[in-house]
């Protein structure tokens, strides 16, 4: 007899687990019932049918209170009062910010008492002519040269080509015949002596800087002129600096 072939025998064949099987397997089907006991764990309803939507009619503009309807048409006028509520804040708020920083700067100026320090009163007719006086002033020398006619012309005629600082005499001066200038030397802020030097102005003798009788450097380290400050002449006999 013919032998006979051994064939494997599937004993237990698994179908094959289909989408829609799966799906339709799990899918619910009745009512939906939470129930719960001792042996039977807590069922979840997935759909609530019975919330009350809220309704915000009353927080709704009169214009967009129908749901079906398009809002386009009122568009515009929402969005210009939108625009002119944003630009009253905007106006409001900058202006409320100014207040605020003109107090915390003016919190920070100085004092009436400490401003009428800073100024100083000069009675000029106590300078002779050709002469230079000292005074203090903000903690610094200040100087009040009564020049005479002979050193206006001969200040008035420097070529500016020859200044390390540029500036004509009338430019540094309110009164041709007064002088009035910062006595702290430009180079490292020593203070020049008077009528002396080699301009017959101020030298500084730190580090031997020269100015002429307006004030101008003419020779030495010092870079720039000496500082006019702000003054203002009262009457013809006293000048007020500061």
């Amino acid at each position: 007899p013919a032998p006979r072939r051994q064939h494997d025998v599937p004993l237990d064949p698994r179908r094959p687990l289909l989408c829609r099987e799966s799906l339709s397997g799990r899918a619910a089907r009745g009512g939906l019932v939470a129930s719960a006991s001792l042996n039977v764990p807590a069922s979840v309803r997935c759909v609530h049918n019975d919330v009350a939507v809220p309704d915000f009619s009353a927080y709704r503009r009169q214009d967009v209170q129908d749901p079906a309807a398009s809002s386009q048409g009122s568009s515009d006028a929402r969005k210009g009062f939108s625009y002119l509520m944003t630009a009253t804040t905007g106006v409001a708020t900058a202006y409320a910010a100014k207040n605020v920083v003109t107090q915390f700067i003016s919190s920070l100026s100085a004092s009436a008492d400490v401003l009428a320090l800073s100024k100083i009163e000069i009675k000029l007719s106590d300078i002779p002519e050709g002469k230079n006086m000292a005074f203090k002033w903000r903690g610094k020398p200040l100087f009040v040269r009564h020049r005479t006619q002979a050193e206006i012309k001969q200040e008035a005629a420097v070529d500016l080509a020859q200044l390390r600082d540029p500036q004509h005499d009338l430019d540094r001066v309110k009164k041709p015949e007064w002088v009035i200038l910062v006595g702290v030397c430009t180079h490292l802020g020593c203070v020049p002596i008077a009528n002396s030097g080699d301009f017959g102005g101020y030298y500084c003798p730190c580090h031997g800087s020269h100015y002429d009788a307006s004030g101008r450097i003419r020779k030495g380290p010092a870079p720039l002129n000496l500082e006019v400050p702000t003054y203002e002449f009262i009457g013809d006999d006293t000048v007020v600096v500061g």
